[in-house]
């Protein structure tokens, strides 16, 4: 029993006169091609909104949730006027949660007694951005840009940055040690609570 070798079978087909051999795909191939075909199954069931699992709506609406929590508070917060600030600069509760945001946030440029470092001095009664507790505000919540302060009003709660606002009033008048010379222009004394 003589048994040939078997030769590699020419295909009939010819394109621009290259011809192909009929030998079967690597085993390698083929693995990978039912592997695919397993993972759509799987994946076709267990992506949102078509499987068993929460569906796009749900993961929406949870998501919404999540911001509404994170944000709703800057939407419920309202405008700020003169007279709440002042307020809230009179309650003790709030200037001591104005103490710990400035204490986590702004002590690093104005240092801790609010004598002024990298930023100006708040204590005494010379201002750069006006001196009433709503300019404070604008200024705490917008920034100053040009000056290195990043606007505060994008990364604290809208009533951190009221209780903030608030243990800034508290400043003005102190005597710090060594305090950074007077910058801007005066403002009225009394505008602090």
């Amino acid at each position: 029993m003589n048994k040939q070798p078997e030769q590699d079978r020419l295909l009939d087909h010819n394109y621009d006169g290259i011809q192909e051999y009929d030998n079967p795909m690597p085993g390698w191939w083929v693995w990978i091609f039912w592997a695919t075909i397993a993972f759509s199954v799987l994946y076709w069931f267990n992506v949102p909104g078509i499987g068993p699992g929460p569906g796009r709506i749900a993961n929406y609406e949870r998501e919404m949730a999540a911001a509404e929590e994170k944000y709703g508070a800057l939407r419920q917060a309202g405008p700020v006027d003169e007279a709440a600030l002042r307020a809230l600069a009179a309650d003790p509760a709030q200037v001591e949660a104005g103490r710990a945001v400035w204490s986590a946030n702004c002590a690093v440029c104005h240092r801790e007694d609010g004598g002024g470092g990298i930023g100006p001095n708040l204590t005494d009664a010379f201002w750069l951005h006006g001196g009433s507790l709503l300019a404070i505000h604008r200024t705490v919540q917008a920034g100053v840009l040009d000056k290195g302060m990043p606007a505060w009003g994008e990364v604290l709660r809208p009533d951190d940055l009221n209780a903030v606002v608030a243990f800034v009033a508290t400043l003005r008048g102190t005597h710090p040690p060594d305090p950074k010379a007077p910058e801007g222009t005066p403002v009225d004394s009394t505008a602090a609570p």
